[in-house]
């Protein structure tokens, strides 16, 4: 079996990504992304958006893939859906430049046993699209992808300016 674990770089935290459904955004083959059983989530601490704490580079869940389907804040880009999902705690799991990457459960023998996880039924995804919980405020893609799907417009449409 090759190709059954998709790796993405992401500075989503679990709130957001439980709140969608899955890990979203993403530029991909879809086809590609479908056949895989896992996808694993790798922090990317390296920008001025991230939402969790963890190192860069490690990996911080673990997701089972249910679908693949349009991402709900991007045009042409996707939704991994997942129907169950573990947190881990696996430091220097990211290489390289591309924040879509592709392997081999093998490839993870040593760092994460796929097996052994505690998986979790994911949640029903939030009513509101791009919605987190309070103490974890908004980014302001959550908070266009919420205003566009509240007044029907694309979320590109969408312009926010913060006076402090």
């Amino acid at each position: 079996m090759s190709d059954n674990v998709v790796q993405v770089l992401t500075y989503k935290s679990v709130a957001t990504i439980l709140a969608v459904g899955g890990t979203q955004s993403w530029t991909l083959d879809r086809n590609r992304a479908k056949g895989c059983k896992y996808v694993v989530c790798c922090r990317n601490a390296n920008t001025r958006e991230a939402e969790g704490n963890e190192a860069h580079g490690s990996a911080f869940m673990v997701g089972k893939v249910s679908d693949v389907v349009s991402s709900t804040d991007h045009d042409g880009r996707w939704l991994i859906l997942f129907s169950e999902y573990a947190t881990v705690d696996v430091g220097e799991q990211w290489e390289g430049r591309n924040p879509v990457r592709f392997y081999t459960v093998e490839d993870y023998e040593g760092h994460i046993d796929f097996d052994a996880l505690d998986w979790k039924p994911m949640p029903e995804p939030e009513a509101k699209i791009g919605t987190v919980p309070p103490s974890q405020g908004l980014t302001i893609t959550q908070a266009k992808a919420a205003l566009a799907a509240t007044f029907g417009v694309d979320p590109s449409a969408v312009e926010i300016t913060i006076r402090g």
